[in-house]
């Protein structure tokens, strides 16, 4: 390329930027009420958003982690009347549901709450509870599934029951947990008659979980399993 072309070309390509800053800037005045407005939105939203973090959820938070100090001890005792429905001075995991139901602690008494019907016998508040608790912490969804799991057996459902000890089973796989609810899935199954699938979870249990406690006796679990497929 000419000298000559290789500067029209720069000459060409400087017209069109100015002809494009051109026509923003022309946009900028005609809808300068209008961007201003956005731009006004976008500060207030975020101040808004900082503002409910710092001033209302952070001070909930700590609210309701204080308010649960004493249910979660009469938990720790057993005491899981009291920790459900409070004692009259101090609110049980219920109340804190419903007045801190947003924060983390809120979803925590979910589970608590859960948990305490578990062992109460009441299964099916057991599972409404624990099914509405969610978490990114693996090991308590995990309790919470393999609970589900529990609370379905009891009730005669194995094959929820079976469901949940699988999902529990895979959350987190590791050597401990993980071959404890293979297990109990694989007597869910059993108890539905479905015998391949419980084969096929203690056949797992022995051939990835070699170490635990649940495989010292798993080859009795196969075979009863293998006798009642044929």
């Amino acid at each position: 390329m000419s000298t000559n072309k290789k500067d029209q070309a720069h000459e060409d390509n400087f017209e069109n930027l100015e002809e494009a800053l051109g026509r923003t800037e022309q946009y900028i005045e005609k809808n300068q009420k209008k961007l201003t407005f956005i731009a006004l939105a976008v500060i207030i939203v975020s101040v808004g958003i900082f503002s409910y973090q710092k001033y209302y959820k952070a001070p909930m938070e700590l609210n309701a982690q204080a308010e649960m100090f004493q249910a979660q001890r009469y938990f720790e005792v057993d005491s899981f009347n009291l920790a459900i429905n409070g004692d009259g001075n101090y609110d049980g995991f219920l109340d804190i549901m419903d007045n801190f139901g947003s924060t983390e602690a809120g979803n925590l008494a979910a589970y608590y709450t859960g948990i305490s019907y578990l062992h109460l016998g009441e299964y099916q508040n057991a599972i409404n509870y624990l099914e509405d608790f969610s978490s990114s912490d693996f090991i308590l969804s995990t309790l919470a599934k393999a609970a589900i799991g529990d609370a379905y057996m009891e009730l005669g459902n194995n094959e929820k029951a079976a469901s949940n000890y699988m999902a529990a089973s895979s959350v987190n796989t590791n050597n401990f947990t993980t071959p404890i609810y293979l297990q109990k899935a694989g007597i869910a199954y059993e108890m539905m008659g479905n015998y391949k699938d419980a084969l096929a979870a203690y056949e797992t249990i022995e051939k990835d979980f070699k170490k635990s406690s649940e495989a010292r006796d798993i080859e009795k679990y196969i075979t009863r399993a293998k006798l009642n497929l044929k």
